[in-house]
C-alpha cells in the first residue's frame, strides 16, 4: 500500500541530541526487524510445506517489509540508517540458550513479539512525534498483532505434543530472559531512550 507522506523535516527539531537519539532508535528498530527477517527466512526454509511453513514465510516477509519501512522513514526524514553492530534479539540466545525444538523457537518469538508491541505502543505516546514516525509505527503494529496471534495459536495447537504445563513453563523462562535483556538494553542505552520514559513530557 502506498501512502502519501509529509515533506521531509528533521527527526526532532527541538534539539540535535534528541534528533540523534531518534535516529539511533529508529536504526535500532530497523536492524531488529532485519535480523527478524533473516531468522524467519532461515526457519521457513528449513520447514516442510504446511500451515506453519506458510505462517513462517509470511512472518519473514513482514519483518523484511518492516525493515524497509524504517529505512524509508529515515531516508524521507533526511537521515541515513545508523550502522549498529548487534540487534536486540542477538542477546536472547545468550540469555535463553539454543532452542531445543520448534516449540521453544515459537515461545521465544511469542515473548519477543509482545515486547515489540509494547515498545512500539510506548513510542506512540511520545508527544510531538513526527507524523512519519507515527505512521510507520502504526503500520508495523498492524502486522505485529497478527504475529502475536498466529504464534499463540500454534503454541496452543502444540499442547497435545509438548503439554500445556511445559509450554507455560517455557514461556515463563523466556519471559524472565526477555525482562533481563530489556533491562540491560535500557541501562546500556539510557542516554538514547530516556525520552520514551519521560512521564512529564508524555501525553496523559
Amino acid at each position: 500500500m502506498t501512502t502519501a507522506r509529509p515533506a521531509p523535516t528533521s527527526l526532532a527539531p527541538a534539539t540535535s541530541s534528541a534528533g540523534d537519539s531518534q535516529r539511533w532508535l529508529l536504526s535500532f528498530y530497523r536492524i531488529s526487524e532485519l535480523s527478524g527477517a533473516l531468522f524467519f527466512g532461515r526457519l521457513a526454509r528449513a520447514q516442510r510445506p504446511g500451515p506453519v511453513h506458510s505462517d513462517l514465510t509470511r512472518h519473514f516477509a513482514d519483518e523484511a517489509q518492516h525493515a524497509r519501512y524504517w529505512t524509508d522513514c529515515l531516508e524521507e526524514l533526511g537521515e541515513k540508517p545508523q550502522p549498529l553492530g548487534a540487534a536486540y534479539q542477538d542477546q536472547y540466545l545468550a540469555a535463553t540458550g539454543l532452542p531445543a525444538n520448534l516449540m521453544e523457537v515459537l515461545a521465544i518469538t511469542s515473548v519477543f513479539e509482545q515486547r515489540v508491541m509494547r515498545q512500539y505502543a510506548r513510542h506512540l505516546t511520545v508527544p510531538d512525534q513526527h507524523p512519519l514516525v507515527t505512521q510507520t509505527l502504526r503500520k508495523i503494529m498492524e502486522d505485529e498483532r497478527w504475529h502475536v496471534k498466529w504464534v499463540r495459536d500454534e503454541l496452543i495447537a502444540m499442547e497435545p505434543e509438548y503439554g500445556r504445563d511445559h509450554i507455560a513453563a517455557t514461556l515463563r523462562r523466556m519471559t524472565e530472559a526477555d525482562e533481563a535483556v530489556y533491562a540491560a538494553t535500557l541501562a546500556e542505552h539510557s542516554d538514547r531512550v530516556n525520552f520514551l520514559f519521560d512521564e512529564g513530557s508524555r501525553r496523559a
